[in-house]
């Protein structure tokens, strides 16, 4: 996949970026650069690999520090809840901004 300049004109008109046509240009390179890199890694055959949990597990066993999952925080739903303008059933509530 290669990007145009108009592909990063769009890009830079939806981000409200103003890129000058150098700017432009250097952006084009580097995207379509990076495009490549990915393509490269597509066409690597993974079939048979496993997932490594970590990256430095495929060179030695590592045992990840996993904390308990355990609430740390005591509900403190009541006292949020003073702070909104407007709730109903227990949540926030906000004015429609799709229509």
């Amino acid at each position: 996949m290669a990007l145009t300049s108009q592909d990063i004109d769009r890009i830079a008109n939806l981000a409200r970026l103003a890129l000058s046509p150098k700017e432009s240009e250097r952006m084009l390179s580097q995207l379509n650069g990076f495009f490549g890199i990915v393509e490269k890694m597509q066409a690597v055959d993974t079939s048979g690999v496993q997932p490594l949990a970590h990256p430095v597990a495929a060179i030695q066993d590592i045992a990840l520090r996993l904390r308990e999952d355990v609430a740390s925080e005591p509900n403190q739903r009541e006292a949020n809840m003073r702070n909104a303008p407007a709730q109903g059933e227990g949540l926030f509530l906000v004015p429609k901004v799709i229509e």
